[in-house]
């Protein structure tokens, strides 16, 4: 496989498709689109998975900046939550790195994967009040460190973007409204965006130009994700969202598997 770095060999119609696709999710999820950009570069796009990542951190940023203006438009980001959770992952980022020199990968991403099934289960039983108010105090303000912590050692671990993590438990775990929770997300990514993007360029290992494009797109189709997760009622959100994640799980079931 070779890593793509000449303009000749990218595919830019493909790159502007992938692109509008992670937009429309990462607002209608609230998520980066790093789970969606990563193995579509690799697989379809034939990148080196180092170059694939790096790109794709950088490719996120803009979409997420986007997807907080539109989120924040309608009063549905929480600024105190989006820090206090982007501290306990740029802890939890390298610690997350660490334990892949030491633990068994495959037990990791089985661990994850039950850990997923749960969520969204969980995900069919509670429904987000979208009028809840979260007062965050000091053991709300420790959760939601820790929560930070945990999304940052599994971004680390297994190369998962915090936001399949964060929306979720922000509305299982903290009651908070689906919409509050993709708002606060959108802004957390962007933090983690910018400073691992400022290592990987370091490294030389992101393709700026590609970045630019699938980031472009997705920017323009990320507002059209938001207006409908605005539409959707909570019950039905939380049933897209589960669809969703179970696609993720399936992805990464194929992963363990094809792995010996």
């Amino acid at each position: 496989m070779t890593a793509l770095t000449t303009p000749e060999k990218r595919n830019w119609f493909g790159l502007l498709l992938l692109g509008l696709a992670v937009g429309v999710s990462s607002g209608l999820f609230g998520i980066g689109g790093g789970i969606i950009i990563l193995p579509a570069l690799v697989y379809l796009f034939s990148y080196y998975t180092r170059i694939a990542a790096g790109t794709s951190l950088l490719a996120v940023v803009l979409p997420a900046v986007v997807g907080v203006i539109s989120y924040a438009l309608e009063g549905n980001v929480n600024l105190l939550m989006a820090l206090l959770l982007s501290a306990g992952s740029i802890v939890g980022a390298p610690i997350g790195s660490w334990l892949l020199t030491v633990l068994p990968q495959r037990a990791v991403r089985w661990g994850f994967i039950v850990f997923m099934l749960l969520v969204v289960a969980s995900l069919f039983v509670i429904i987000p009040s979208r009028d809840a108010v979260i007062e965050v105090d000091w053991l709300l303000g420790a959760g939601l460190v820790a929560l930070g912590l945990f999304t940052g050692v599994m971004s680390g671990l297994l190369g998962i973007g915090g936001g399949v993590v964060i929306v979720p438990l922000l509305v299982v775990l903290f009651g908070a409204s689906d919409l509050i929770a993709k708002g606060t997300s959108l802004l957390v990514v962007i933090a983690t965006g910018m400073s691992g993007t400022v290592a990987n360029l370091r490294r030389k290992n992101v393709d700026p130009p590609a970045a630019m494009v699938i980031g472009g797109a997705a920017a323009l189709a990320t507002p059209v994700g938001v207006w409908t997760a605005h539409a959707l009622s909570p019950e039905i959100a939380n049933i897209v969202f589960a669809v969703f994640l179970a696609l993720v799980i399936i992805r990464m079931l194929v992963d363990v598997l094809s792995r010996r």
